[in-house]
């Protein structure tokens, strides 16, 4: 066991000093106040960029549900007297591509594309033009309403979907983490194009971006690109604060469906971004359902017992609480009993906690798996962003490892105890035995 921790110790320093070695971020702000994110990183030819705003699906409104996912989808459909057409071909001539995205908190829109001055000219060209000058044009929202609200039809009717949907409702009522990214039917078909500008002048400013840059470029040439992304959007400060998440009352809602199986997922308020309890709760969930075939809830509910073929935990962070779900799919008539065996396998792990065993094996392998995180540039990429749009200090990936590898059992135990009450779960079964 001594020789099995000297060799964790070694990895761990190694992996750490790998890093921060690595990645030297470098940090500033535009005149406009747009915080930039770079890493100098001349290894291949490559450029990545992304700039997100604080303009996800909760800064939407009950009667405007779906306004801020379509205002991001719209982007790039129309920009700076560029149709969708020509935004398409000027990518493509360079060779680029365009990715974006979207969550609660966050949306947003990442380039990645040679950096030899040619194809690096049109493309941030290309990108300046959709990030600073949409148009929504009305054809294209027409047709674009129209195909998510056929997509939400269709969805509809799916026990994945309802199960989702119905469990966001239940654990955050009225808060705007509750509301369907996409948007509802009624909705979507309400939005106009004055909506969707009125939404892009109001959270696409200047102050409420972030830029992340990692690639074969220097810090003067990434200075020039972020001031160029950004000098013509609003420089009005808009407030993005999300309302605080309140305690739902608990309970379980079971919904008839011809699917052979039963879904089943189970919900509480769980971590912001910036939590105290962060690393304790993300290590003792690898070992809860977070860790594959060798988690608590797999080998109590798939290996022993055989109640489903997959079963996991999970974490989503935010600004305020994200959400913590466990999710399954049973046999219809095993639901029950699945639904049953869930619960008090997170009631046995809340209670007492992993044992040392388990905390070893889960250490080993977040921190020996860590090296995948950041071995691209797309995956820094993103790993920059959220740094940035988070406030996160920028030894971030250093410390990651560090904090890991210093939580303990106890704290695990106290972590879950003090944040996730398994008697106040709220719960949906879709596929319940009628």
């Amino acid at each position: 066991m001594q020789i099995k921790r000297f060799v964790f110790v070694v990895l761990l320093s190694f992996y750490s000093q790998w890093a921060l070695a690595s990645l030297p971020i470098q940090y500033w702000q535009t005149s406009s106040g747009t915080r930039v994110y770079f890493v100098e990183n001349h290894d291949l030819p490559m450029l990545d960029i992304s700039v997100e705003f604080a303009a996800g699906s909760g800064m939407d409104t009950p009667s405007k549900s779906g306004r801020a996912n379509l205002v991001r989808h719209l982007l790039s459909m129309g920009a700076g007297g560029f149709s969708e057409d020509q935004i398409t071909t000027a990518l493509a001539d360079v060779g680029a591509q365009l990715n974006s995205h979207f969550d609660r908190d966050r949306a947003g829109i990442a380039l990645r594309t040679l950096s030899s001055e040619r194809e690096r000219k049109q493309a941030l060209e290309t990108l300046a033009r959709i990030i600073q000058y949409p148009e929504f044009p009305q054809n294209v929202l027409d047709r674009e309403k129209a195909r998510i609200t056929l997509s939400i039809k269709e969805s509809s009717s799916k026990p994945d979907y309802i199960a989702e949907r119905e469990l966001m409702k239940m654990l955050y009522g009225d808060h705007p983490y509750g509301l369907n990214d996409v948007g509802e039917i009624n909705t979507i078909n309400s939005l106009q194009r004055e909506d969707l500008l009125a939404f892009y002048r109001s959270y696409y400013v200047a102050s409420n971006a972030v830029i992340a840059i990692i690639g074969d470029i220097s810090r003067s040439e990434a200075e020039a690109i972020a001031k160029s992304l950004t000098e013509n959007l609003s420089s009005n400060q808009q407030k993005t604060e999300v309302p605080a998440v309140q305690i739902p009352a608990a309970g379980i809602k079971r919904i008839p469906h011809p699917a052979t199986q039963s879904h089943i997922q189970l919900a509480y308020p769980g971590l912001r971004r910036n939590d105290p309890d962060y690393f304790p709760l993300l290590v003792g969930n690898h070992i809860l359902g977070g860790g594959g075939f060798v988690s608590r809830l797999m080998e109590e509910v798939r290996q022993q017992r055989g109640l489903a073929y997959s079963v996991y935990s999970f974490f989503s962070p935010y600004k305020e609480q994200g959400p913590f779900q466990i999710g399954l799919q049973t046999k219809k008539e095993q639901s029950e009993e699945a639904f049953a065996l869930t619960q008090k396998v997170l009631k046995d792990f809340v209670s007492g906690g992993p044992t040392g065993e388990e905390l070893i094996a889960a250490k080993q392998n977040i921190i020996g798996g860590f090296p995948l995180r950041i071995d691209s540039n797309s995956k820094i990429l993103g790993y920059l962003a959220m740094i940035g749009f988070y406030n996160l200090p920028l030894t971030y990936l250093t410390d990651y490892l560090v904090a890991v590898e210093a939580v303990t059992t106890e704290q695990i135990r106290q972590a879950f105890q003090r944040r996730i009450q398994p008697d106040g779960m709220v719960a949906i079964i879709v596929g319940a035995i009628e």
